[in-house]
């Protein structure tokens, strides 16, 4: 009889596991971007870095000069000129390593100096990875 009662709730785990699984809600990514030559390498490295997660994340991405990126911009708020701003789950900072995370500007070490933000790749990844794994 036990072992009929353990059967049945493995059972009932392998069905039930999976689906609560598949109910998180997927991270959403908002992309606002200048669609210039020398972000163009950082685009590519960020839309492969995004098809990693497949369905786990929604992307949206706003070109910074169209009206649609205008009316994004108004809707955060942003009225500098930037070259990049990514925002997670409607955030553009994430608590990192000890320190909050701003992704704006080119990421350390790409692009202008002077655009040059405090974050890198594989601090987006990490900041994703941690979201995904919460839900």
């Amino acid at each position: 009889m036990k072992r009929i009662a353990l059967y049945g709730l493995m059972a009932l785990l392998l069905f039930f596991v999976p689906l609560a699984a598949d109910s998180a809600q997927p991270v959403q990514v908002e992309i606002l971007y200048m669609n210039h030559g020398p972000l163009q390498p950082i685009l590519k490295e960020l839309n492969d870095l995004c098809a990693m997660y497949g369905k786990s994340i929604i992307v949206s991405r706003y070109d910074f000069e169209s009206p649609e990126g205008e009316r994004f911009m108004s809707r955060k708020g942003i009225k500098q000129h930037v070259p990049l701003v990514i925002w997670i789950d409607g955030k553009s900072t994430f608590p990192l390593k000890g320190k909050e995370i701003s992704f704006m500007g080119f990421p350390t070490g790409s692009g202008p100096v002077f655009f040059q933000g405090k974050w890198t790749i594989d601090d987006l990844r990490e900041a994703l990875d941690q979201l995904i794994h919460k839900k």
